[in-house]
């Protein structure tokens, strides 16, 4: 028996047509917004020469962490700009902050919501589960169809793929919250805000850290498939390498994305360890 196919794909493009024909004006709004965050933060990378930057950020290092931390952090960022790519890599660097920042100012009011009420749970948790499973190359083709070609659409496509982390893990680590604790706060008088602000969200801040760690990392891991689109930076090098099959080159950019990784990785797991003892 030979059923018609439903048309889900031509419904699809019908609707990105539509969004693309009413909602342009708005679209451009958030292109020259992000693409803003995104020039205000390589700018800012860059503006410093690279030997004043990574003291910088070997003091931030020690300072989170322990000497070990610093010490691979002066070696690490001194190799990349060793092999001539600083620019780049601070170019990939404010892409990852860029969509990382947004994905958390998103994902942890949202991941709030859902820990107050099941019903935005029920209904959050399988948009999750489906920008999760689906490849992160089709987030790709609405994003260039709505923001064109560039970094814009890199940002959106890693917002949308990183972002689940953060809203699961802030749901969880308030949910985890003991119950008793909030009904003393309840006996106390607390608000709904007080209760959340002084109580549920210190408490559940490692857990929430963990989310916002794993945000980071995917947004990093979108670099590359970035730079399919016209995202330039170390992305666009290991891309141009593969396409060239020049190994050496795109060797030496992908310890240079490792470097960063571990970097970002180890800074974000650390940060609240000091204020946890």
């Amino acid at each position: 028996m030979n059923l018609p196919k439903i048309p889900l794909g031509s419904g699809v493009e019908w609707i990105e047509n539509w969004l693309t024909t009413y909602f342009g004006t708005f679209f451009d709004i958030i292109h020259a917004i992000i693409g803003g965050m995104v020039g205000g933060i390589e700018a800012a990378l860059i503006f410093l020469p690279s030997l004043i930057l990574i003291a910088l950020i070997a003091a931030l290092a020690y300072w989170i962490g322990k000497w070990r931390m610093a010490l691979f952090t002066i070696i690490g960022l001194l190799l990349i700009d060793n092999l001539g790519l600083w620019g780049p890599t601070m170019q990939s660097l404010a892409l990852v902050l860029t969509a990382s920042i947004l994905a958390v100012l998103i994902g942890v009011p949202v991941g709030i919501l859902c820990a107050q009420s099941n019903g935005v749970k029920n209904t959050v948790t399988p948009l999750l589960d489906f920008m999760q499973t689906m490849p992160a190359f089709v987030y790709l083709l609405p994003a260039v169809s709505f923001f064109s070609l560039g970094v814009v659409p890199g940002v959106i496509a890693s917002i949308i793929f990183a972002i689940p982390p953060t809203i699961r893990l802030t749901n969880l680590g308030i949910r985890q919250v003991s119950e008793e604790l909030v009904e003393a706060a309840d006996a106390f008088g607390s608000t709904p805000t007080q209760k959340l602000i002084k109580l549920q969200l210190p408490i559940a801040m490692p857990t929430i850290m963990a989310g916002i760690n794993q945000t980071i990392m995917l947004s990093l891991s979108m670099v590359v498939i970035s730079s399919m689109i016209g995202a330039q930076g170390v992305g666009a090098l290991v891309y141009r390498a593969v396409s060239q099959a020049k190994t050496g080159a795109g060797f030496e950019a992908g310890i240079a994305i490792v470097i960063i990784a571990i970097l970002l990785d180890r800074l974000t797991q650390n940060a609240l360890k000091p204020k946890q003892r």
